[in-house]
Formats: C-alpha cells, sequence, structure tokens
C-alpha cells in the first residue's frame, strides 16, 4: 500500500492547480518530489519535466501521465465587474453551475462563484433548458468593472475550487484526479524502480497540454526528446460500476480492481505483453479494456515519435470523470505503479519491441 509519504504528496499535487497550458505550479511540485531521488531531473520549453533513473542503461523505458486538468480562462470582464470564461479541455456545462472558482492572476489567487439566473424568476421554457457556457458567469465580488480588471485579466486561467477528500474502503475524490494521478503513479513508480533498479534507463515524464492536445500536446515533443524504445502511458478510464454506464460500449472497470491494459488501436503488443506479464508474476488483479480506432490520451502521440514507440497504456479506474469529484482507490494507484516498475526491470538489451 501506498506509505504516508506518498499520499501526503498525492494530496499536495492533487490540490495543486495546473490546468492546461498553465501546469507551471503543479509541474513545480512534481520535480521537487522527483528531486529527492531521481538521478536527473529536468523541464522543456513546453512545460514537460523529466526524471531519471541509471541514466547510463538501456534501453529507454519512458513512462508518461499528463499533469494538467480541465480548467475555465477569462475571455471577458463587463463594466459591473462580471467575468466571463471559455473552457480549457472538456466541460459539461451543467458541472460548472453554482461552483466555486480559483483563479490564478498576476497579484495572487482571487475566488470566484459562477452566476445563473434562479429559478425562482427563469420562465418555464428556461427551466426545461441545458446551460451553456455563454449563459454562466463568474461573480468575483468586485463592485464594477475597473474594480475586477484591478484583480483579474483576459486570459487568467481557474479551476474548481474543490479540494481533495479521503472517502472510506481507501477511495479518494478530487477535481484533478484526471490526469494528475498519472502524473503520481508513474513518479512513484520511478521511485520503486529507483530502489531495485534493473538494466533499463527510465525516465519519468509528467506532460503538459493533453487534454487540449489535439496534436500531440506536450506528450509528442517529450517523447521525441527522451527517444524511448518503449512507453507506458497512465492515464485514467471510465469505472463502469455505478449506474447508468453501458458495459457492452465501455468495457468492465471497477474501482478497486486493478488497472486496465488496453489492446489494439496504437497498443504494441510486445509492450503490453510485458506489462500483463508484470502483473500476473505480482499477483496483481487487472481488467482488458479494446481500443479499436485510438485511445484519446497521451499513447496516441507518443508512439509514433521518432521512428515509433513500443507503447503500452495503463489505465486507473476512475468514477465521475471531468467533475469536481472525480473518485479513484488508492489501491489501484498503489498496484499501478508496482506493475510498472517490475515491467521496467523485465527490459533489458535484449528485448526485441520489433516481433510482433
Amino acid at each position: 500500500m501506498l506509505d504516508a509519504r506518498a499520499i501526503t504528496f498525492l494530496k499536495q499535487l492533487l490540490d495543486t492547480p495546473g490546468p492546461s497550458g498553465y501546469e507551471g505550479r503543479a509541474a513545480a511540485a512534481w520535480r521537487a518530489e522527483a528531486a529527492t531521488f531521481a538521478d536527473e531531473v529536468t523541464q522543456d520549453a513546453l512545460g514537460n519535466s523529466f526524471a531519471v533513473v541509471n541514466p547510463t542503461g538501456a534501453p529507454t523505458v519512458m513512462l508518461a501521465g499528463h499533469i494538467d486538468e480541465i480548467g475555465v480562462i477569462v475571455t471577458h470582464i463587463d463594466d459591473q465587474g462580471f467575468v466571463y470564461i471559455a473552457a480549457i479541455g472538456g466541460w459539461d456545462p451543467q458541472v460548472l453551475v453554482g461552483q466555486r472558482l480559483r483563479f490564478a492572476t498576476r497579484t495572487g489567487e482571487v475566488l470566484g462563484v459562477v452566476g445563473k439566473k434562479p429559478i425562482h424568476v427563469m420562465k418555464a421554457e428556461e427551466k426545461e433548458k441545458a446551460s451553456k457556457l455563454t449563459d454562466l458567469w463568474v461573480d468575483i465580488g468586485a463592485v464594477n468593472g475597473a474594480d475586477a480588471r484591478a484583480r483579474i485579466e483576459v486570459g487568467d486561467a481557474g479551476v474548481i475550487d474543490a479540494r481533495t477528500l479521503d472517502f472510506p474502503n481507501d477511495r479518494i475524490v478530487s477535481r484533478s484526479i484526471d490526469d494528475r494521478i498519472g502524473a503520481f503513479v508513474v513518479l512513484e513508480a520511478l521511485r520503486r524502480y529507483a530502489a531495485s533498479p534493473g538494466a533499463a534507463r527510465v525516465v519519468a515524464v509528467a506532460t503538459t497540454q493533453e487534454e487540449i492536445g489535439y496534436q500531440g500536446g506536450g506528450a509528442l515533443p517529450g517523447a521525441v526528446r527522451v527517444a524511448p524504445a518503449m512507453a507506458i502511458v497512465v492515464d485514467v478510464g471510465f469505472a463502469t460500476d455505478h449506474p447508468q454506464i453501458e458495459k457492452k460500449e465501455h468495457g468492465e472497470a471497477t474501482i478497486g480492481g486493478g488497472p486496465v491494459f488496453s489492446r489494439g488501436s496504437v497498443v504494441s503488443p510486445i509492450a503490453y505483453g510485458i506489462v500483463r506479464a508484470a502483473a500476473e508474476h505480482l499477483n496483481i488483479p487487472f481488467t482488458l479494456h479494446a481500443a479499436g480506432l485510438y485511445t484519446s490520451t497521451d499513447a496516441d502521440a507518443v508512439h509514433h515519435a521518432h521512428e515509433g514507440v513500443a507503447t503500452a497504456l495503463l489505465s486507473v479506474p476512475n468514477r465521475y470523470m471531468h467533475s469536481p469529484n472525480e473518485m479513484v482507490s488508492l489501491v489501484d494507484l498503489d498496484r499501478s505503479a508496482a506493475v510498472i516498475a517490475e515491467a521496467c526491470r523485465a527490459v533489458d538489451r535484449t528485448t526485441d519491441f520489433t516481433a510482433r
């Protein structure tokens, strides 16, 4: 199970705002933790963070988890002092109604509340309509436009002001689980690999801009820099153990049931086999997910970097994705880190990633 230090760091990482394009604070926390044990810790111009263990080893294995989260960005401030926003990443606008937001500005943090016309003054037809983002505004308590503009400006980014909660049965709830826990898992796996390294050079990467990464986000240039022979991408996947979800479409994934390994699409059969064998060796339960076209994760970018990278995708079952209250199991995080560290130890100079 994750130790107390790991859980403290996990909560720090989850509570630090870092929407896509504005990941700096979360990335800095990740690098500070990596520096406590990694041989090398660096960053690049896109904000990707890199931690290396066994720098003279071979082959190179890249562990990638994106550190960004969905958020909002200020687009306009009116003369009454109300703030208007656009989405960073994929939002259901209904989730934002009535929420508190936390913005990072040049003068510090600014809190706001998402406003909407009260139900009491709505017309009947309005009550039946779903809210659009353009129907909402943010109230930061300003008395007029000048007051608001002195504290916040166009381009400032924010996140929902929701902190990590402990739930029963080793579960946690946070707004930023997608995919701050991926960045956490790859670093925890690297820590465990460092305690008992194999032949491989292993590089954990906290990638940026995945939520807006229609052209590969930070993962593609990150993979070009690392030049791995093999990569293991860690992201969240849809837990299907709650009401109103169709398992025939989304497969089996249970919170506390272990990691989910993807097959098909961009996933290398060799890399998948190495990860699966590691789980079987450790007697760690897992489930399988079929990805016939693409994975909608960093794996889609990483696998075709350079001359091609043998890529595996490990997902952690997550309930209520892209909401203020995403939920995962600490047991699944622990098991995922253990599997990845073991998979890295199984790779050496004789591993043939071209065999199909």
